[in-house]
């Protein structure tokens, strides 16, 4: 697959005030684009592009019970005795393991929270639009699954900042941009500081990018980093009930 006409693209349907956000590098790892929009404004996006790597942060299908399967849960460390913890997928549960406590997804799904039915609905719809699992070398269009969280995770060897506040956002950015993608510098944010705006309350907050835009840069690195360097990025879980790509080489122990 050549990458020369190919955008790296992150999907995060988790919701501001729009259902989707999105954003998508191309082969320099410069932003072509950061928007947000409902399902068909993202689909229409991706479909209008000559090539693609997607990467989601949603699950991907609901748990097959894996954890719950005797043989599994003898070689998997268990979280707690209570039936409810076990209801997550293999990817879910490793994670957890690790230090990352990401969401569970639950076998039912209409037990699975609005946003993730909603993830759901548009992994099906991205394949009715012949999209493959990655690794598909001579596919034009490929979809992944991240998770966001984890990736800022592993990024910087720790749990983040909470993700809504100022500085979980700057540590955010500053994580990205230190990947060396092309995005907003967030230092340039202290330059713009002066002791009058910080006395009026007047902050340059326009630098920084939203939680749901880091959310969906973080997934647009990973499906640049999955393409370019796919010896430096990890997979988690088991291909019957959604692999997590994480953009390392290796998990820590503990996070």
């Amino acid at each position: 697959m050549s990458f020369d006409s190919t955008l790296f693209i992150g999907v995060d349907p988790s919701g501001g005030r729009k259902s989707f956000t999105w954003a998508a590098f191309d082969q320099n790892s410069r932003l072509v684009a950061l928007n947000a929009g409902e399902m068909d404004d993202i689909l229409s996006f991706i479909s209008g592009q000559p090539g693609a790597v997607l990467a989601v942060n949603a699950a991907s299908t609901p748990s097959k019970g894996l954890v719950r399967q005797g043989d599994v849960r003898q070689n998997l460390p268990p979280l707690h005795v209570s039936g409810r913890t076990l209801d997550m997928r293999m990817a879910e549960h490793i994670l957890r393991q690790h230090g990352i406590n990401v969401s569970m997804t639950p076998a039912r799904q209409e037990l699975c929270s609005n946003w993730v039915q909603i993830g759901f609905e548009f992994y099906r719809r991205i394949t009715a639009l012949g999209f493959q699992t990655f690794p598909a070398p001579q596919a034009t269009y490929q979809w992944l699954e991240t998770n966001a969280h984890a990736s800022f995770c592993t990024i910087l060897g720790q749990n983040p900042l909470p993700r809504i506040s100022l500085e979980g956002r700057l540590q955010r950015q500053l994580a990205l941009y230190e990947q060396g993608l092309n995005i907003r510098d967030p230092m340039d944010f202290f330059e713009e500081i002066t002791r009058h705006k910080l006395l009026k309350g007047v902050l340059p907050v326009q630098q920084i990018y939203a939680p749901e835009e880091l959310d969906a840069l973080s997934a647009a690195y990973v499906a640049f980093a999955a393409s370019h360097h796919p010896e430096k990025i990890f997979k988690i879980g088991s291909p019957e009930e959604g692999q997590i790509i994480l953009p390392v080489a290796q998990l820590k122990a503990k996070y």
